[in-house]
């Protein structure tokens, strides 16, 4: 598989606290991979950055062999860890709006995914949950048929009981070639669908392996070793 990020000495400063620091680190295709730490371990800068929101301090950034920027952008799905869509506005509304605005975006694809999670696509989103917001944002973003896809904390708002379904829906729904880049807290909910995982602290790396390396050298699941890394 050929390689999408690549990260090189990769750092990012607000003032004199270093969010993330010296950063060296390659993302292939055809991978699910969980980018997991605790709080303020630098996972958000590192998927902002990924997608173009904020400039590196130093180091570089490539995606696909190129500078990260507006034709990155073209290739990679992100799901950011807030809403940020229009309340007031219906979801076939905002499926048009996608259509338009992203060359590689499946219409059918995204009422497919209404109908399996059984959301109407009349209906506005201010009517909605929480939780059928979030599968709303998610569906958008899996709809696009990208290179990428950037999930900060997709699993967060939904109950427990759709976390399995919104799963399945993220494993159905992507290319074979493409990779996901998934964060979240939830690993214990994820670890199964992940090949790889990236362990970030204090912004630096401080561990990549695969899952089945994990479990075979270590004898325990990633949320185990997670919460022995980190003393959880």
């Amino acid at each position: 598989m050929s390689t999408l990020i690549e990260c090189k000495d990769l750092t990012k400063s607000y003032g004199k606290k270093t969010a993330i620091d010296h950063i060296n680190l390659s993302i292939e295709g055809g991978h699910i991979i969980g980018l997991l730490g605790p709080n303020g371990s630098g996972k958000t800068t590192l998927i902002k950055m990924i997608n173009g929101l904020l400039t590196p301090t130093s180091g570089s950034l490539y995606f696909q062999e190129n500078p990260i920027g507006a034709e990155s952008k073209k290739h990679i799905s992100y799901l950011p860890d807030h809403n940020y869509l229009n309340m007031d506005q219906r979801v076939s509304d905002i499926i048009a709006f996608f259509k338009d605005f992203y060359e590689d975006f499946d219409e059918k694809r995204a009422y497919d995914m209404l109908e399996k999670l059984q959301i109407n696509p009349h209906d506005r989103l201010k009517s909605m949950s929480k939780g059928t917001k979030e599968k709303v944002q998610l569906i958008l973003v899996m709809s696009r048929r990208a290179d990428l896809y950037v999930l900060d904390e997709p699993i967060a708002g939904v109950d427990p009981a759709a976390r399995d379904y919104i799963l399945d829906v993220i494993l159905s729904n992507y290319e074979p070639e493409a990779s996901i880049l998934i964060s979240t807290h939830l690993i214990a909910d994820i670890e199964n669908i992940l090949d790889e995982i990236i362990f970030i602290q204090n912004g630096t790396i401080r561990l990549t392996s695969s899952v089945d390396d994990i479990r075979a050298n270590e004898g325990k699941s990633v949320d185990a070793l997670f919460r022995e890394v980190f003393k959880c």
